[in-house]
């Protein structure tokens, strides 16, 4: 790296990728820091440089020493261990060490003592347990959908519509196949052990609001464009099963939207202004692929100008807007996603976006990293 590009860096300070340090000299300080970056999005660490931003310098002995301590630390005090990069740089005669840590590929990473930590900002703390369990569902190796309900049993399920679906996917009755409701769920990934998955209680549950309560759509449809108004045309909490879901929050839309005749006979009840399909997509794809390790509702805000559709958790697996705009996929909700398309009309992964888009254009995507958040903006075609 040049020095005026450490310059820059230096006169930016400290934030999530930037890390000043006048020295390096305790192996666990230095593991918790090499463990931060590694499950957040990578960084540097600019070693000889003072919290004031002070050039204060390193000797080729300090350079020596840290260079040492660095691949000891990275060795032996990082679970699973990293390979950092570093390169010596001269600035103002003096020498400063530059410490590279790429955003690691085997998340969640832990520090020998079994610490888990992360970046915020410009400080360093422990991941949560929810944010822990994000991490894991991102590596692939736990999904939200397939954890266990505590206190949850096969009662719990609508046993007439998991009969009416069972019957209609595989042209038989549950008496005919000869198995017990508990069987059939578990055969199915729906349930385990000691009570219904998510994905069971989710798409086949009595009332999945008694055991998860924030796993709702909560829709507002407001007076002008401002979020905080405190006054709205209309407003409803969809709760239930995930049809109940959809089915709710889409007559919600339609009927805070206006209808446009184009031409139709005026006896007729006109086109929504968003096209029905767009707004199947999109609201389909908050319902599968949403975070639900993150307990939060679903958002829908209806404005003047926009539509508004707000998933808790940024994309997987380092997928961009770019990726999904061109088709790329990750399935978040394994179960839920191979169940989807037989109750839902969800038309397979990575087309949900594409479809929309070639339907009606107007349409932007913000992911969110910081805020875990996924938005999805429509805007609305202003009538004279």
């Amino acid at each position: 790296m040049e020095a005026l590009e450490v310059l820059d860096l230096i006169d930016r300070a400290e934030d999530s990728t930037i890390q000043l340090k006048q020295d390096l000299k305790n192996s666990t300080q230095l593991a918790s820091e090499m463990v931060a970056f590694s499950n957040t999005r990578g960084g540097i660490i600019i070693v000889g440089v003072s919290k004031e931003k002070d050039i204060i310098g390193l000797s080729d002995q300090d350079i020596e020493r840290v260079n040492q301590l660095i691949s000891n630390v990275s060795d032996q005090n990082v679970r699973p261990p990293i390979s950092p990069i570093t390169e010596v740089v001269k600035i103002e005669s003096k020498k400063l060490l530059l410490i590279s840590i790429d955003e690691g590929v085997n998340k969640p990473y832990a520090t020998n003592e079994g610490i888990y930590w992360t970046r915020k900002g410009s400080d360093k703390r422990k991941l949560s347990q929810e944010e822990l369990q994000r991490l894991f569902q991102d590596t692939g190796r736990i999904y939200a959908d397939e954890q266990i309900i505590n206190g949850s049993t096969s009662r719990d399920i609508d046993r007439s519509y998991f009969e009416e679906f069972y019957e209609r996917e595989y042209e038989e009755t549950i008496g005919q196949a000869g198995l017990p409701l508990d069987k059939l769920l578990s055969n199915l990934k729906l349930s385990g052990d000691n009570g219904l998955r998510l994905a069971g209680l989710l798409l086949f549950g009595k009332k999945p609001h008694d055991f998860k309560p924030a796993f709702q759509i909560k829709a507002v449809s407001f007076y002008g464009n401002d979020p905080t108004d405190t006054h709205f045309k209309d407003s409803e909490d969809t709760k239930g099963k995930l049809l109940n879901q959809y089915e709710n929050a889409l007559g919600f839309m339609l009927r805070n939207l206006r209808r446009i005749q184009n031409g139709d006979n005026f006896n007729q009840e006109g086109k929504p202004e968003i096209p029905r399909i767009v707004l199947e997509e999109l609201l389909v794809n908050a319902l599968v692929h949403r975070d639900y390790f993150i307990n939060a509702p679903v958002n829908l805000f209806v404005f003047d100008d926009r539509l508004e559709i707000t998933s808790p958790g940024k994309l997987p697996n380092n997928l961009t807007v770019e990726h999904i705009k061109n088709g790329v996929s990750v399935i978040r909700n394994p179960v839920i996603t191979s169940f989807a398309s037989h109750i839902l009309p969800y038309r397979g992964v990575g087309t949900g976006i594409r479809r929309s888009i070639k339907n009606y254009p107007h349409i932007e995507f913000q992911n969110d990293i910081e805020s875990e958040r996924f938005r999805v903006i429509i805007k609305r075609m202003m009538l004279d």
